[in-house]
């Protein structure tokens, strides 16, 4: 018991200090502090604050930057928060503070898209699914085996029939879309007690968590499931008591928030890709001098190679995390995969209708399926 006490008070401590650090020096001296390992520290945690303050005071312009998720994160899920802040704050030469608010602070989700589009702030991480209410166009990565895998979806957002066809969607909706953030497909995830998503016929009648994407909806009855909507926030209580039997986030996803424990299976259906993107409010950046904004497109696109770098290594830490954890993780065979893509896949006629809304025509959608398979400049390990 001495031993565990012991164990837990650095952590207490860390806690206490990063309070006391947040009423004197504030919020984002805080967790700069905390991130490099300084709160222990009164000189360095008192150098890191002085550091913000001066960069803060010099700057001509404040980024507020806001996430569903804790700092660390990228350990898992590589969102690369400090190293955008890093980026943004030296390419352009200090003109630019990054205020950061992390860990649903401001919100998460739609909560925060809408916060950029009006301007309440300036730069927000959320999912690509986000941007629908707002662009429906760029809901065509959720079009199933279409563009699953992580070089698929990443040779797609940065092709110029993207750029052409859903970037000036974005744009005109009031956003810039600074880059996009890459991590995995999504999974056949199941509760315990069920046994693990292998082929199609395990989806009969299974009661599907599902966000409110009603294309995801009909990719699950496709596939024979019963899509059950459910808040992300009322999820995992909704898993453990069988409200829901399956759901379908990223690998990453489920380890940084704690589905370790009540999941028993992870299929890795490579199904549909779970995009990430940093949205910024369009007025704001256009009111930029242009050295300035050209330092933000640069750092922006550093930082999105960073994150492509950081993929494998991402993945391979939350699936060691999640099997220690007693769940059993399955990487499908291409013939299982084929399996799911004949029953569900774009190639189906249920999918035109969507396919013409979202591309504009059946000629961009099949522009967009080949820019998926057309390498790009960009390179991300398929995990």
């Amino acid at each position: 018991m001495k031993f565990q006490c012991g164990m837990k008070a650095p952590v207490n401590e860390e806690r206490r200090r990063f309070f006391e650090t947040s009423a004197k020096y504030g919020f984002t001296a805080a967790m700069m502090a905390g991130a490099g390992g300084m709160l222990l520290s009164e000189d360095a945690t008192a150098q890191t604050a002085k550091e913000e303050t001066e960069r803060k005071d010099a700057a001509d312009y404040t980024m507020t930057f806001a996430t569903a998720y804790i700092i660390g994160v990228s350990r898992a899920y590589p969102i690369m928060q400090l190293d955008f802040k890093e980026n943004i704050q030296n390419m352009t030469n200090g003109k630019v503070y990054v205020n950061l608010a992390p860990g649903k602070k401001l919100g998460a989700g739609g909560a925060l898209a809408k916060k950029v589009q009006s301007g309440v702030i300036q730069v927000a991480q959320h999912s690509v699914s986000n941007f629908a209410p707002f662009a429906p166009e760029a809901d065509l990565i959720n079009m199933p085996y279409m563009c699953a895998r992580n070089q698929e979806v990443v040779n797609l957002v940065t092709s110029d029939v993207w750029k052409s066809v859903v970037d000036p969607k974005i744009n005109a909706s009031g956003f810039k879309a600074l880059w996009y953030t890459s991590t995995s497909a999504r999974t056949f995830s199941v509760r315990h007690g069920m046994d693990p998503i292998l082929q199609p016929e395990d989806l009969e009648g299974v009661k599907f968590r599902v966000p409110g994407s009603k294309m995801l909806q009909q990719f699950y009855r496709l596939l024979g499931a019963n899509p059950t909507p459910v808040a992300w926030g009322e999820t995992p209580s909704a898993i453990k008591q069988g409200v829901a039997d399956a759901l379908d986030p990223v690998l990453s996803g489920l380890y940084i928030f704690g589905f370790g424990d009540i999941l028993s299976h992870v299929s890795l259906a490579q199904s549909v890709h779970g995009l990430q993107v940093y949205s910024c409010n369009l007025e704001w950046f256009q009111s930029l001098p242009a050295d300035v904004q050209e330092g933000v497109e640069f750092a922006s696109d550093v930082t999105f190679r960073q994150n492509l770098a950081k993929v494998p290594a991402a993945f391979a830490y939350a699936s060691s995390e999640m099997r220690k954890a007693g769940v059993q993780i399955h990487e499908l065979s291409e013939d299982q995969i084929a399996a799911f893509r004949d029953l569900a896949g774009h190639q189906r006629p249920e999918w035109d209708e969507w396919k013409v809304k979202l591309a504009g025509s059946m000629e961009n959608f099949e522009k967009m399926l080949e820019a998926s398979q057309t390498q790009g400049n960009y390179f991300v390990h398929n995990v």
